[in-house]
């Protein structure tokens, strides 16, 4: 009885903290539409402005990938009124912070600077929107920095294949089937034509948001937001008629080599709705209930307790049209991937032959119940997730009413969704090998 009260206890403590989390915000169009949203909280002398920008690594013709993440980094090379390599210096002599991140959806450019900066902040992603110089030299030198980049974090970083090994897996002619940061061919292969023609198709105040969060007057805001943006011209509409995937109905086994690894990686690969579907938050309910955390139904069985396991988890990869769902897990010594790929299975077999217990169930919901709280925490969380629920999810209130979502799930409807999606002939088996077994 004891026990129960203290559970029944804590949930109402996280129920009372989740509804004391409400953000309030101000949303708008201009008339070029640039949908803009304002965030007042006046607690610290610090704004964030950021823009996040419909369009990611998917978007793309063939033969031209990677443009989104190549156009990242090109947009901070200057523009009309910010000399070429200047940007750092401009924000940083102001206390301020920048940075920016493309995934095949969107791309989100923000910074942080003390509030009697918000003027400049403004201006410079006006600067970026209208004014950016996008010539030879800047295209040149951009590509050999996404080069480098790709040298770093993909060719010579241990598992740094393993996104795309995924994507060309689960998809055969959605663009998912290419890494976000492209191939090097493709970049290599642009014209100067084709980015400025991707510039002007895509980074356009209609197929953008803004946000303005912190310590900001909300009348006073509204004016420089106008004052700075409203005489951008509108775009074109961006028209997305991507192809679609078949259903995989057969199991698929795919083995691949990283010479940057000595330990290989067994995985089990499902492609699943994007992240707008109802089941896409029941199979992020899924993951979190097999393998987050050392209490976790995968990591206490294959890691603890039976001990072939280093290393083990299970990933709701989201995404907009399609995501990707990895089971996966790092053998010790001779174990070898049949059997923790086997180890993995029967868990994710239990979830679709029984329902979860009550006292997991509840875990779970206490879990998202704190990360949602977590989310709404700082300046810069509210501003990434208004920006996000807007232009990716269409309803900028699931910052307040998301957990609501979380809290409707139940028991058998998780059942239900693993019987849907994570099925033995819906999957691909990933041998993610060491190079020198090529020969074994």
């Amino acid at each position: 009885m004891k026990r129960y009260f203290y559970l029944s206890l804590l949930a109402f403590i996280a129920f009372v903290a989740v509804t004391a989390q409400e953000v309030e915000y101000e949303e708008y169009d201009l008339d070029n539409g640039l949908h803009v949203i304002l965030h007042q909280d006046n607690t610290a002398p610090v704004i964030t402005t950021a823009v996040m920008y419909h369009v990611g690594g998917k978007d793309r013709t063939e033969g031209r990938t990677g443009f989104a993440h190549f156009f990242e980094h090109l947009l901070f090379e200057g523009t009309e009124n910010i000399e070429t390599g200047t940007w750092r210096e401009i924000v940083s002599s102001r206390g301020g912070i920048f940075n920016a991140n493309t995934s095949q959806d969107r791309t989100y450019y923000y910074v942080i600077l003390p509030s009697n900066n918000l003027q400049l902040g403004l201006w410079m992603e006006s600067e970026r929107m209208l004014h950016p110089i996008i010539d030879q030299k800047g295209v040149d030198t951009q590509q050999e920095v996404v080069k480098e980049e790709k040298r770093l974090r993909v060719d010579n970083s241990p598992y740094g294949q393993l996104l795309t090994v995924l994507g060309k897996s689960l998809f055969k002619v959605h663009p998912y089937k290419d890494p976000n940061i492209g191939y090097m061919e493709d970049l290599d292969a642009a014209t100067l034509e084709d980015v400025i023609a991707y510039n002007k198709k895509y980074y356009v105040p209609n197929n953008a948001v803004l946000i303005v969060a912190g310590d900001i007057d909300i009348p006073e805001t509204k004016k420089m937001v106008s004052d700075y943006f409203a005489e951008i011209p509108r775009g074109a509409d961006v028209v997305r008629n991507y192809p679609k995937e078949i259903p995989i109905t057969a199991e698929e086994e795919v083995t691949t080599y990283d010479p940057n690894i000595q330990i290989p990686l067994g995985g089990i690969a499902y492609r699943i709705p994007g992240f707008r579907d109802r089941d896409a938050y029941v199979l992020n309910m899924i993951s979190t209930y097999l393998s987050d955390g050392k209490s976790s139904k995968l990591y206490k069985k294959i890691v603890d307790e039976q001990k072939q396991g280093l290393q083990v988890g299970a990933i709701n990869l989201e995404q907009e049209d399609y995501g990707m769902y990895l089971v996966y897990a790092l053998p010790v010594g001779e174990t070898s991937l049949d059997v923790l790929v086997s180890e993995m299975e029967e868990e994710i077999s239990k979830v679709r032959s029984e329902l979860i217990s009550e006292n997991d169930y509840q875990k779970l919901q206490n879990k998202f119940e704190n990360n949602f709280v977590s989310s709404n925490s700082s300046i810069e969380g509210i501003t990434n997730s208004l920006a996000r629920n807007y232009l990716l999810y269409g309803d900028t209130e699931l910052i307040n009413k998301e957990i609501d979502i979380y809290r409707s799930i139940t028991r058998e409807e998780i059942q239900a969704v693993a019987n849907k999606y994570l099925n033995t002939n819906q999957r691909v088996i990933l041998n993610y090998l060491p190079k020198e077994n090529i020969d074994n």
